[in-house]
């Protein structure tokens, strides 16, 4: 009996740490990433995250914006339905949280809450945060978080009707 209740206890453990993000790193330290810009897409939306898209756009993205971090993703059970990141904008001096919603689950027609931003450790909320109400859309950006001198993870949160909430963090980045 005592196995199996540290055996439950490390699988919760290790569900949560993937949940929240393991690590710290420094953010927006370090060269710009060459060769991962998604602003070929011209202003489509894509996975990897496009600061010059028309959701990025609208939402006062910094176009030079890149990932900083892991990618996270969301989990209704065992299906995948989105992925969330953190991005820094160099000349803004910004973090946005980014979250893009997978296709699979989007082809399911149901319809979702989301919220997107930047966790702040130093503050313990919510900043940048943008939350959309009965929606279907794929593309989801905060806004801008003042946060590039505190330790932040991206934050992605999905609710459905009578669901739990589907919430991830990318990894803890430090300034």
């Amino acid at each position: 009996m005592k196995r199996a209740w540290m055996a439950i206890v490390a699988t919760v453990a290790a569900a949560a740490l993937s949940l929240l993000g393991t690590g710290v790193a420094a953010a927006g330290t370090g060269p710009i990433p060459r060769g991962t810009s998604s602003t070929s897409a011209g202003k489509a939306g894509t996975e990897a995250g496009n600061p010059s898209s028309t959701a990025a756009q609208t939402a006062g993205v910094c176009s030079d914006a890149y990932q900083i971090g892991t990618t996270s993703y969301v989990y209704r059970g065992t299906d995948q339905i989105a992925s969330v990141k953190q991005f820094y904008s160099p000349s803004c001096k910004q973090n946005y949280g980014y979250v893009w919603v997978w296709q699979s689950f989007l082809d399911k027609n149901i319809t979702f809450d989301l919220t997107v931003g930047v966790w702040s450790y130093d503050r313990n909320s919510l900043v940048g945060k943008r939350t959309v109400f009965g929606t279907h859309s794929q593309e989801f950006w905060g806004n801008a978080a003042n946060t590039i001198t505190e330790c932040t993870s991206g934050y992605g949160q999905i609710y459905i009707t009578n669901e739990p909430n589907y919430e991830v963090r990318t990894d803890k980045r430090c300034a």
